[in-house]
C-alpha cells in the first residue's frame, strides 16, 4: 500500500472533522454517513476549490449552479429513509455529489438535470468512483421520469414555488420525497411528503434553507 502523502493526510484530517461535524449536528444514520466518508468532495468541486470542499457552505460550479453545503446533503438523505432496496429518482443532478451519495445506499439512482453539460461530467465522475447504479438523463425535472415510475423515494435538489404534481403522482405508496418549497429570493424549506398504503399524502415542513431554483424545460444549450 503506497505512503500517505501531506496532501493525502490533510484530506484525511478533513474527513474526520467532517464526519465528527456530521454527528454533532444530528446525522445518525450509520448508512448516511458512511456514504459521506466514502465518497470524496474534493471531486466534485471546480479547479481550485479544493481547499473548501469540506467547508460548511455551497460552493460555485458549472453552468451558474452550485454544489450543496455538506451537512445539508447529508441531512436530505438521513430524511429519505433510504434502504438498499430502494429506487430513487433525484431532481438536479448538478455536480453528481448528492447522487454518489444515494448511490452508494439505494439500489437505484435516475437523475435529471437540466444542464447537458453538468450531467456529461457529472457521469464521469461517477465512472471514476466506480458507480454503476445510476442512470441520468437531461430533461425536466419538474416533470419526473414517468417511463421509470413509481419510485420509492424522490429528492429534489432545487427549490420550487410549490410541489410539482408529477412528481407526487411519480411517488410510490409508501413512499418518500424531499423538496425544498419557497420563492427564489426567498426563505425555502425543505417539505417531507409522505405517500401512505392507500395513496394519501401527508406533508412535514423541514429547517429554512437556500437552494438554486426548480426551472421547468430544458436548458437550451449547456
Amino acid at each position: 500500500m503506497p505512503a500517505q502523502g501531506p496532501r493525502d493526510e490533510i484530506e484525511a484530517l478533513h474527513r474526520a472533522e467532517f464526519q465528527l461535524s456530521l454527528r454533532q449536528r444530528g446525522i445518525r444514520d450509520h448508512k448516511v454517513l458512511k456514504a459521506m466518508e466514502t465518497v470524496p468532495r474534493t471531486l466534485f468541486v471546480q479547479d481550485g476549490q479544493e481547499a473548501h470542499a469540506y467547508a460548511d457552505r455551497a460552493l460555485p460550479i458549472a453552468c451558474g449552479q452550485t454544489i450543496s453545503q455538506p451537512f445539508l446533503v447529508a441531512y436530505m438523505t438521513q430524511m429519505l429513509e433510504l434502504s438498499e432496496n430502494h429506487k430513487v429518482l433525484e431532481i438536479g443532478m448538478g455536480s453528481g455529489y448528492q447522487t454518489a451519495i444515494l448511490a452508494r445506499i439505494a439500489r437505484r439512482v435516475y437523475t435529471i438535470e437540466r444542464y447537458r453539460t453538468l450531467v456529461g461530467a457529472a457521469e464521469l465522475r461517477l465512472q471514476s468512483l466506480k458507480i454503476t447504479n445510476v442512470t441520468a438523463m437531461p430533461g425536466d425535472g419538474s416533470q419526473g421520469w414517468p417511463p421509470q415510475a413509481p419510485f420509492d423515494r424522490i429528492i429534489v435538489t432545487a427549490a420550487a414555488d410549490q410541489v410539482p404534481k408529477p412528481l407526487v403522482e411519480q411517488l410510490a405508496n409508501g413512499g418518500i420525497m424531499i423538496i425544498p418549497v419557497g420563492a427564489p429570493q426567498g426563505e425555502q424549506k425543505p417539505v417531507r411528503i409522505e405517500k401512505g398504503p392507500k395513496g394519501a399524502i401527508s406533508e412535514k415542513t423541514l429547517m429554512a434553507v437556500r437552494f438554486v431554483p426548480l426551472v421547468a424545460g430544458r436548458a437550451a444549450s449547456l
